[in-house]
């Protein structure tokens, strides 16, 4: 079976101020989607799941189906506070969405296969899809996921402390955990992470999560299992988050299988804050002079 392409572009962007999902970024109005989705049709993958919401529907296909028509399938599921919390009242505190791993959760329905997830608004480079894809035609099971690591140096930003989700691995080079670390900088050519001011050296080939994993069903399964609970401990919490770090790890400690970590050497960049995007369309313009990619993705 073919496997899916899920991408998570229903959050609120309450740190960077806009939608940041459907900014230009490329050369000819490319958005880092797009990038990402070109990118998975180079490494095979033939359907593309959006996970947005409903209330910006309109306005996001109409950016997207007419460039995409004909070169990969798309479905649309929409994340909204209702879904999966069975009739449940949601507090009237309640703005943002309930989490990555409820976002997946939405997608029961739209996904039947293996998956690869990924962010809307981070650029993840030809590498990544490549090893993803690879791993979800040749090596996936359903007691057997995988997380694509980055080097901790190539996630950087140079516009402020970023939050990174270290991966710890065993022997077999299976994730056991992954610790968040959340003001992660360069001090004096070091890496720290500053945890109120006590700074804690990070080594140069840590690997961390930028939220890219390959699932499969068992996983959607055990998240619908465990939002139930989830609800009932948090629902009066406004922010409280059901995170597919969170759920990946559980997928693990409760025996259900392990998750492989598959390292890549990729660069990866993003938009945390207003000041990252011209960094960003720096790189990309980079990446297209250097002949990486075409200057229209989509011929148009």
């Amino acid at each position: 079976m073919k496997p899916t392409l899920v991408i998570l572009a229903a959050g609120m962007a309450s740190r960077y101020g806009s939608m940041k999902q459907t900014q230009s970024f490329g050369p000819s109005g490319e958005t880092i989607m797009d990038y990402s989705i070109y990118d998975a049709i180079s490494a095979g993958f033939e359907k593309v799941v959006f996970i947005i919401r409903e209330d910006f529907a309109d306005n996001f296909k109409a950016i997207f189906e007419p460039k995409l028509a004909g070169k990969i399938e798309t479905a649309y599921v929409y994340q909204s506070l209702a879904s999966f919390t069975e009739g449940r009242q949601i507090p009237a505190d309640r703005v943002k969405p309930w989490g990555t791993a409820h976002a997946v959760l939405c997608c029961k329905n739209a996904v039947d296969g293996p998956f690869a997830v990924i962010n809307a608004d981070d650029f993840y480079g030809k590498d990544s899809f490549a090893k993803a894809y690879g791993f979800l035609t040749t090596g996936y099971n359903d007691r057997l996921m995988a997380v694509i690591g980055y080097e901790l140096p190539n996630t950087l930003s140079e516009n402020g402390t970023v939050s990174r989700g270290v991966i710890g691995v065993n022997d077999q080079n299976e994730m056991v955990g992954i610790t968040e670390r959340l003001k992660i900088s360069r001090k004096d050519g070091v890496m720290v992470d500053d945890d109120n001011g006590t700074f804690t050296e990070l080594p140069e080939d840590t690997k961390v999560s930028m939220n890219f994993f390959c699932f499969g069903p068992p996983y959607i399964q055990m998240c619908e299992v465990e939002f139930q609970q989830f609800l009932d401990k948090n629902m009066g919490n406004p922010k409280a988050e059901f995170l597919i770090p969170t759920m990946a790890d559980t997928f693990i400690k409760s025996g259900r299988g392990a998750i492989k970590l598959i390292p890549t050497s990729a660069k990866w960049f993003g938009v945390t804050y207003k000041e990252d995007a011209p960094v960003v369309q720096a790189s990309i313009d980079a990446l297209v002079a250097s002949g990486e990619y075409p200057k229209s993705l989509w011929g148009q």
